[in-house]
């Protein structure tokens, strides 16, 4: 606890699911917690939760997918606190639709957030976070290692974001700066609710019966001691995760095919 007391923690998508999660996690530790999120209702309902469990905490509405917002999140936090200990780029958003029935600007809407959402928010934390040899969490997914069909965007954001965080930390190897990827596997959170079509609608209800996923608050406590172990990368789950990034090193092409035949099971699959 005394590791993280004090320590000031931005969450960019925090008010929902695994960032909801990870702001609780290390709130309890003492951290002094930054939410953000573009939903303002859903934004200050969080904080408000977060707040009657002692939790010092700010919120900043914004759009990660804003260069201007994410430079506005970052001041306004050195404003409020003074400094920058932890960056953890956590707001996302998936997809469920073939590439050849998907409209670009869907694939364009992800890169934006996935990926230059990520870029924009530790450019301008950079300088903050070397001040404090902190670190600068990724929240990626398993589909960062390996293309899972039906989500070409959200793959090649994923796995845009892993490059760009893997790089960073090399450069970085005498700075002090420390760089962790975390690549939950399918978790019980909102992401897929929000998840787009073909046409940029979002999806609605999932597809996918979720009672025998990890729960956010489980990946969060994960994801939390990682990043206080200062490890440089963390695959949860066993099977969907570690097990599948594992083969796919050796056994693509079997990957693949597990893969085609697992998200083809679901209900309304668009590629069946």
């Amino acid at each position: 606890m005394q590791q993280i007391r004090d320590k000031v923690v931005i969450i960019t998508g925090g008010s929902s699911g695994i960032g909801f999660a990870l702001a609780q996690e290390f709130g309890r530790l003492g951290a002094r917690i930054v939410i953000s999120a573009r939903n303002n209702e859903r934004l200050l309902k969080a904080a408000s939760d977060l707040k009657t469990e002692a939790i010092d905490v700010l919120a900043v509405q914004m759009d990660v997918s804003s260069e201007k917002d994410c430079v506005m999140l970052i001041e306004t936090t050195i404003a409020h606190y003074g400094k920058i200990d932890i960056l953890v780029n956590n707001a996302g958003i998936s997809m469920r639709a073939v590439f050849a029935k998907t409209k670009l600007e869907v694939l364009q809407r992800l890169m934006n957030t996935n990926f230059w959402g990520t870029v924009y928010c530790t450019k301008y934390a950079l300088p903050h976070l070397l001040k404090t040899k902190g670190s600068v969490v990724g929240i990626i997914s398993i589909a960062g290692y390996v293309g899972l069909p039906g989500r070409t965007g959200y793959s090649a954001s994923k796995f845009a974001v892993r490059g760009f965080l893997d790089t960073l930390r090399c450069e970085n190897l005498k700075t002090g700066l420390h760089v962790l990827v975390a690549a939950p596997g399918f978790t019980s959170s909102n992401i897929r609710t929000a998840a787009l079509t073909a046409d940029g609608s979002e999806q609605g209800e999932t597809p996918r019966n979720e009672d025998g996923m990890m729960p956010a608050d489980v990946a969060a406590r994960k994801i939390v001691k990682a990043t206080l172990k200062r490890k440089d990368s963390l695959t949860l789950t066993l099977i969907e995760g570690k097990i599948t990034v594992f083969l796919n090193r050796f056994f693509p092409k079997l990957v693949s095919k597990l893969a085609y035949h697992y998200m083809s099971k679901e209900p309304d699959s668009p590629f069946n």
